[in-house]
Parts: C-alpha cells; structure tokens; sequence
C-alpha cells in the first residue's frame, strides 16, 4: 500500500521547526531527510526511523517494524502528534545518520 501526500504533508508540518527537511518519493513510499542525511521514511502510512543508538534512547518504547519486505527494520515512530516530540529525536539521531550523496530529486517543504 502506498503512503498517501496527506499524511506526508501532516508529517512535514510536524517537523516544519526543523531547518533542512526535505523528501524523495519512491515507489509510493517517501524517504525522509533531515540536513542532507536520511533520517527515516513514510511506509504505509507509518512514520519509520533508522534505529541509531540515540533514537533507542529517546523513544519510549522502542518498536521496530519493517518499511516493506526484505528491509532492514527501523523504528515505528508512535507519537507524530508532538512537534516537540520529533524535533527533539530528529536532533537527537542527526550525528549518527549516515552522510548521502546529494539528488537533485528531493524535494523541499516548499515544493509540496
């Protein structure tokens, strides 16, 4: 199933206090960057992130679930509702999140 725009744009709002959040869609999914790095994804609907030391630390309960088959599981962010709440674990991973190569093909907040 592919995630729907509207939850991506709930989810960018959700992080609009963040500076440098940006996505890519791929095949109806939509990976999640946060400074040039990738920080997680939309998957069904679900907002997943790669589980860095400090994202475990952060979470209350950390739940890992798979984005699609034959992934490599990442961690089920549960409370969306709080801006706070993600900034806060956003931040919290960025040191640890590999460094991508830039694509011309992610796309801004703005361009939504």
């Amino acid at each position: 199933m592919a995630s729907s725009k509207e939850y991506l744009q709930f989810i960018l709002e959700q992080l609009s206090g963040l500076e440098e959040i940006n996505y890519r869609a791929m095949m109806g999914e939509y990976i999640i960057y946060y400074r040039g790095r990738i920080a997680g994804g939309i998957y069904d609907d679900r907002l997943l992130v790669k589980p860095t030391k400090s994202a475990v630390s952060y979470m209350t309960t950390a739940i890992y679930e798979l984005p699609y088959e034959g992934a490599k599981e990442m961690l089920l962010v549960e409370n969306v509702d709080s801006k706070e709440y993600l900034a806060g674990l956003f931040k919290a991973m960025y040191d640890e999140l590999p460094v991508h190569k830039s694509n011309n093909k992610k796309k801004s907040m703005d361009t939504l």
